[in-house]
């Protein structure tokens, strides 16, 4: 199982290079392949106002220091088509938003680079129609396509997860579980999203007991004053907790000899 994990958005530089070393030392020393995240460009705020990030082009512009600095693979999400080609000149693979899941072009130009394809399951699609974006990307290209389970949307200001999407998506590629954004509540906060990041650790538990091949974790050393989503993201020490524990539901569950259908 591998490890998505690092900051929601960039923040700065320094901060951007801090976090990668720290969420690398914690995954490595616990045996967790990893590969960081951070969004250079927050498109879909709730708010006018909110922090968006440093921009697309400043944006990859640290990502590449942090892949030189650190030598992680890194990640970050498109929002338009033209973006793909030049994310792609830093990025190791591209993420594809939950609210884009199904624009056909977006699909098709991040399958065109030739990288690995992250895509979040939109709030309003069932799982097992995923099988349509993952036609579209595997339509262009073989590098591989992921799909992510984040929540699904009952009623207003509230997502829930139902585990049984994560054994629907496996039947069709590999499956990741985002463990941040599945304890959003969208729009409660007025004017920017609520969350509840005690429910990152049971919810992590639970898709890793499920079967997963990857967890997306958002990290911060000080939640409570991150510039995006800072009620999900967990800190450091809770990010290490974590880790530990998944380890050993994944080590018990892939050790377990299955019987012969």
């Amino acid at each position: 199982m591998a490890l998505i994990a690092g900051v929601n958005v960039l923040e700065s530089e320094s901060d951007a290079i801090a976090s990668a070393v720290r969420v690398q030392e914690i995954a490595e020393q616990h045996g967790f392949p990893i590969v960081f995240k951070a969004s250079v460009d927050k498109a879909n705020r709730s708010n006018l106002r909110s922090y968006r990030g440093p921009g697309f082009d400043e944006g990859l512009r640290i990502l590449a220091r942090v892949k030189a600095e650190t030598g992680l693979p890194v990640t970050t999400d498109v929002h338009e088509p033209a973006q793909a080609k030049l994310a792609a000149g830093v990025v190791d693979c591209l993420q594809v938003p939950a609210f884009l899941c199904r624009q056909t072009d977006l699909l098709l130009a991040c399958a065109a680079t030739g990288l690995p394809v992250h895509i979040k399951k939109g709030q309003f699609i069932a799982p097992r129609d995923m099988r349509h974006a993952v036609e579209k990307v595997r339509s262009v290209s073989n590098a591989g396509v992921m799909l992510c389970e984040r929540g699904t949307s009952f009623g207003y200001n509230d997502l829930v997860v139902d585990m049984r999407g994560l054994v629907q998506m496996r039947r069709l590629a590999p499956v990741c579980f985002d463990a941040t954004h599945s304890v959003q509540h969208p729009g409660a906060a007025g004017d920017a999203s609520d969350g509840d990041r005690q429910m990152v650790a049971p919810l992590a538990r639970a898709a890793v007991s499920v079967g997963i091949d990857a967890l997306f974790v958002e990290t911060h050393p000080e939640p409570d004053h991150a510039l995006c989503d800072g009620p999900s993201q967990i800190s450091y020490a809770s990010f290490e907790r974590l880790l530990v524990e998944v380890r050993g539901i994944d080590s018990a569950l892939r050790s377990r000899i299955e019987p012969a259908v």
